[in-house]
């Protein structure tokens, strides 16, 4: 490797051959390769705008998501700041430092509008656009009636009521509860509370509910063990959605 002493000027940026340039291997700031493939699409974009620093061994003090980038990119040269000022513990604090002083919230009503009229890489996946603007890939409000429920292949299966269920981690409860000396008011609200713990085996339930009666059929439905409507389970409550979310579904019915 050739000597970088050569190349030092002050706050001077330097064209340095990539294979000159050594990772950190002690690095403690995660690079995955999503974020990569981000570096390397903004410097095919809009070029290597912001040098990594190295010290006069080559080896990068900050700018590691760049090296790999430019890796990938198979650039023989990128632009270098080389560092001779700072002792080992102060470019260790320094590395630190540049990657923490970095995190920060968006305000993410501001960004969008900074995103609209963008076209092409802005550094937002998809993903993280859809997350943003409370979408779906397809376009619909994360709040939409686009519900993925558990579908369950009727085998011919005639299970017992007692199938369905396991109550026994409730009815343990109960005798708990019964046995405190808290008030009667509260025993009747922990004993409420305590029906979270009947757990449902819903596949036999599929096999229950194909060959009941129709009037037994209807009460399940409306109970939620089996949903055959979504729009019908959203408004008994199996769908818990929020006051506003509600009221724009509704309004959308009447369109």
């Amino acid at each position: 490797m050739s000597d970088l002493k050569e190349l030092i000027e002050t706050n001077q940026i330097q064209k340095v051959k990539l294979e000159e340039v050594v990772p950190y291997i002690n690095n403690p700031k995660q690079h995955p390769e999503g974020q990569i493939k981000k570096i390397a699409s903004s410097i095919k974009n809009f070029k290597f705008r912001q040098p990594i620093l190295i010290d006069e061994k080559g080896e990068i003090i900050t700018g590691h998501g760049r090296y790999w980038a430019a890796q990938q990119l198979g650039l023989e040269e990128v632009p270098a700041i080389v560092v001779d000022d700072l002792t080992e513990e102060e470019i260790k604090a320094y590395r630190i430092a540049d990657n923490k002083v970095a995190e920060s919230e968006w305000d993410e009503e501001l960004l969008k509008v900074e995103l609209e009229g963008l076209e092409g890489f802005s550094g937002f996946d998809d993903d993280e656009l859809a997350e943003l603007y409370d979408e779906d890939l397809e376009g619909e409000s994360k709040y939409s009636r686009k519900v993925d429920t558990p579908q369950y292949e009727i085998t011919g299966k005639q299970p017992e009521l007692e199938e369905l269920f396991n109550d026994k981690k409730y009815l343990q409860l109960l005798d708990e509860i019964e046995a405190s000396e808290v008030t009667e008011e509260q025993k009747e609200f922990l004993k409420r509370a305590a029906t979270r713990h009947i757990t449902f085996n819903y596949g036999d339930i599929a096999e229950y509910y194909a060959h009941t009666s129709p009037e037994m059929q209807e009460l399940m439905e409306k109970s939620a063990l089996v949903v055959i409507d979504i729009d019908n389970a959203m408004r008994d409550g199996y769908v818990q959605i929020r006051e506003a979310v509600t009221d724009i579904l509704e309004e959308e019915d009447e369109l």
